[in-house]
This record gives structure tokens, C-alpha cells and sequence, in this order.
């Protein structure tokens, strides 16, 4: 890994198995053991009921998002977005480098959205679905 990211002195390496996807999650940990959002996010990827799955995070300055048809993993990465044009832009290059028309597209979140973003969010995508508030980022 150090030949792709540069390391420091005390970052240790870790992994996940994503079964469902054929894959292996390679990250830095944390320290305390906590898997990062992506993994969180390709966990619940598969349960987009839809061909074309995007499902995304934005949180703590960051667009977390991954791309799926079908079984078949298309892009999962994570972006510097410290507002939600930001997130926005990163959202639609991913859609646009994948030849996916958001129009025909549910565009998933992981946590709640305000109501302001959702509405932004419909001018673009076929749905919006969002976790209610109550359940929040977990």
C-alpha cells in the first residue's frame, strides 16, 4: 500500500472482506478499530433495490459514495466536500465517468438529509431516499 498512499510512521493497515462484491476494502485504521463509512456504505449497498445503486454519505467534510449495477461494483470512493455543492459535483462526475443518467437514478443516503438538499436532490434524480432523522448518521 505504500506504493499508492503515503504512510506515517505509526498507521497500521487494515482490510475487510465485501463479499457480495468479489472485493477486499484496504484502508488505514483508526486505531480504535471502526471500519471507515465506505465500508458501512457497501454493506448496504446491495440493498438498493434497484439495477443501478448509488448510495452515499456526506458527512464530517466528506462525500463517501459508491456505484453499483446490479452484483457488479462500479466505483466506491470518497471525496473532499466540505458543502453540498461540493458533494454535488463529485456525485455527478461519478455518474457522468460511469455513463449513468441520474434521471433514471434513486440516489440513496445513509442519514438524513434537510429537506432544502432532498428537494435540490429530485430537480436531478428519478428518487431520493433518505434515513429519517430519527436514525440519523449512525
Amino acid at each position: 500500500m505504500s506504493e499508492i498512499v503515503s504512510l506515517k510512521d505509526g498507521d497500521k493497515v487494515d482490510h475487510k472482506a465485501i463479499p457480495q462484491y468479489g472485493a477486499e476494502l484496504i484502508y488505514i485504521s483508526d486505531g480504535a478499530g471502526v471500519p471507515p463509512e465506505i465500508f458501512f456504505i457497501l454493506e448496504d449497498l446491495p440493498k438498493c433495490p434497484e439495477y443501478n445503486k448509488l448510495l452515499c454519505s456526506w458527512k464530517d467534510g466528506r462525500i463517501w459514495l459508491a456505484l453499483a449495477q446490479g452484483k457488479s461494483l462500479l466505483l466506491a470512493n470518497v471525496y473532499p466536500a466540505p458543502d453540498f455543492t461540493t458533494a454535488l459535483y463529485y456525485i455527478f462526475l461519478a455518474l457522468k465517468s460511469l455513463q449513468l443518467n441520474p434521471e433514471v437514478t434513486t440516489i440513496h443516503f445513509r442519514h438524513h438529509l434537510p429537506e432544502d438538499e432532498q428537494m435540490l436532490l429530485y430537480r436531478y434524480f428519478k428518487s431520493v431516499e433518505c434515513q429519517p432523522a430519527a436514525e440519523g448518521n449512525k
